[in-house]
């Protein structure tokens, strides 16, 4: 991780969040195929109907045996992880410096990788300070970890940026941005320092044209049903993740934090970075 300076530091210590309005909890969890393996770990196992005329299993002894005795090691090896975890001196405090979300939820990609995630807006202030530390951080993540962004969906005007941000994601998946990280900062400096509040599609458009985006493929893009879909599945994030404020960094869909309860920005990347150890030797 880069180190950054103490007058940085400082200055973001005592920056809290930007909040947004409550979320009711979802009638029906939306789903999408990036984030159905994730939903089978945590959903209940289905009951399956026993057939009428099934005929009886035969299982060779052998076989029996051998599950047997890998059944009878299982226990051990999660002994051993818990014993390990334990052993372990953590910095930070579970119901201090983050949250357990109980039950485990969904990830936006599979069970291959440690995912964290950040949950941000574009008329954020407090995103607009914390990208700098979090783009540094995600330059030297370890192998085992997945990072996604996933964008707040709280009313009319977040939720148009959050289709900005999955119209820009789209369009960088399919070449039509030359450099993605330099149309992000212009999405934020457009917003906070150049006091335009990307408020309609038209202002939207605009943007995206001025950094070679046609207007064809912007169109066909916005009103597209991936970016759609994708929308659908941050709003439902949102709601699972139980997120009031942000900036927001969740683990694995286990564990949620922000600057204000882990002590400023630094020491929220170190809090992330301790979280991922606790997950790999899980």
């Amino acid at each position: 991780m880069k180190r950054f300076s103490f007058l940085a530091f400082v200055m973001t210590f005592a920056l809290a969040a930007c909040g947004g309005a409550e979320q009711p909890a979802a009638e029906q969890p939306i789903a999408s195929p990036a984030m159905e393996e994730a939903v089978a770990d945590t959903a209940a196992p289905p009951v399956e109907a026993e057939a009428e005329d099934a005929a009886p299993e035969m299982v060779e002894e052998s076989a029996a045996e051998e599950e047997d005795v890998q059944a009878a090691d299982q226990p051990i090896i999660l002994a051993q992880a818990e014993t390990a975890a334990a052993s372990q001196d953590w910095k930070f405090t579970e119901g201090t410096h983050y949250a357990r979300l109980v039950p485990a939820q969904p990830t936006v990609g599979g069970s291959d990788k440690i995912e964290v995630a950040e949950i941000f807006w574009y008329g954020c202030g407090h995103c607009y300070d914390f990208e700098a530390f979090i783009n540094g951080w995600k330059e030297d993540k370890p192998a085992n970890v997945r990072f996604v962004r996933i964008p707040a969906v709280w009313n009319p005007l977040v939720k148009l940026h959050a289709q900005l941000y999955y119209t820009e994601e789209v369009l960088n998946s399919n070449g039509k941005i030359a450099d993605p990280d330099a149309f992000r900062a212009a999405v934020f400096a457009e917003y906070h320092r150049r006091g335009n509040r990307l408020a309609s599609v038209d202002a939207i458009q605009e943007l995206f044209v001025k950094h070679g985006v046609s207007e064809a493929d912007f169109t066909s893009t916005w009103g597209s049903f991936e970016v759609s879909q994708k929308l659908r599945v941050a709003q439902d994030l949102g709601r699972r993740y139980g997120i009031s404020g942000v900036p927001a960094v969740v683990v694995n869909g286990k564990y949620r934090s922000g600057a204000a309860e882990a002590g400023g920005y630094p020491r929220l990347l170190e809090l992330v970075d301790e979280l991922v150890v606790k997950e790999s030797i899980r």
